[in-house]
């Protein structure tokens, strides 16, 4: 599910893609449900094409999604993002002990939980595993993903 699931840079929180076009996807909001257009000049990630950065190469935000979800027993995050840095990468070092502490940055660890959070209110489910990826949706770098 989360191939489907969309971050569009410039725009807050998270899409549901709809349809693909020739030159733009549908997309709908996972927080108010409008649908919009997403234009392929738009910098758009899939959530299944995004990884942290460990000290041993990168974790794929799913298996972290999933630890989050068996940390917290299905609900929502117990570290608010406002949370300062140290609350941040506390509860990240219980979640991903390895995760690289020159690399992951206190935004990355809000935008995750953020994310978490979007997802986790909308039943998305983490379990299920998809190989489609449509172009729109090409994998750009993990760092790139992250900073956004």
């Amino acid at each position: 599910m989360l191939s489907k699931i969309l971050s569009v840079t410039g725009r807050p929180g998270l899409y549901k893609l709809i349809s693909t076009g020739k030159n733009l996807n549908i997309v709908e909001s996972l927080g108010d449900g409008k649908r919009m257009p997403v234009y392929v000049h738009e910098k758009v990630v899939a959530l299944s094409d995004v990884s942290i950065y460990t000290n041993d190469g990168d974790t794929p935000l799913r298996d972290v999604l999933k630890r989050m979800k068996e940390k917290e027993n299905g609900g929502k995050a117990s570290v608010a993002t406002k949370a300062s840095g140290s609350e941040l990468f506390t509860y990240l070092k219980e979640v991903l002990p390895d995760y690289s502490r020159e690399s992951v940055y206190a935004s990355d660890v809000k935008k995750i939980i953020s994310w978490y959070n979007i997802l986790i209110e909308n039943g998305v489910d983490l379990e299920e595993e998809e190989n489609l990826v449509t172009e729109e949706t090409a994998s750009p770098s993990a760092e790139e993903a992250e900073q956004e």
